[in-house]
């Protein structure tokens, strides 16, 4: 676990209320939206895809705030459809989990879960998903690294 502070960014964001398998459909189905509005009003990505929750339940049935955002240099001057949102830094425990989707939560999320629960920090209820390597949805390994806010 690393405890670090994220960077400043200005984002395209598609937010959906949502349930836990119903994430893989809507990351497809957004970011081919953002991408296309991206492409139209010629801005230029800045970091890699990333997803953002609101209170992640534990069950796959319990529905959440999801959000997909993709990082881009900040425009002079924007009028797209898509909310450009302003991401300020924020606290938060990391770790990066290289491997299947499959596994993302047995050996990505439960093990940082279980060390932020094993020390002082509090989580503040936002959580994040940063895919530095995505590798496309079958694909065998990828490099994604989940990220936790903290309240302190």
């Amino acid at each position: 676990m690393q405890i670090k502070e994220t960077p400043d960014m200005w984002a395209l964001r598609l937010t959906k209320r949502l349930c836990i398998p119903e994430v893989k459909q809507a990351g497809q189905e957004y970011g081919r939206i953002i991408e296309n509005a991206i492409a139209s009003a010629d801005l230029t990505p800045s970091g890699p895809w990333l997803f953002i929750a609101q209170n992640l339940p534990k069950t796959g049935k319990t529905p959440f705030d999801w959000a997909i955002c993709r990082p881009i240099e900040r425009p002079n001057e924007y009028r797209g459809a898509i909310e450009l949102v302003h991401l300020e830094p924020i606290i938060v425990a990391s770790a990066v989990h290289q491997g299947s989707l499959r596994t993302l939560f047995t050996q990505g999320y439960a093990p940082l879960v279980a060390e932020i629960e094993r020390s002082r920090h509090v989580f503040s209820g936002e959580s994040r998903e940063i895919y530095h390597d995505w590798n496309g949805p079958g694909a065998a390994y990828h490099r994604i690294e989940i990220q936790f806010g903290l309240s302190r």
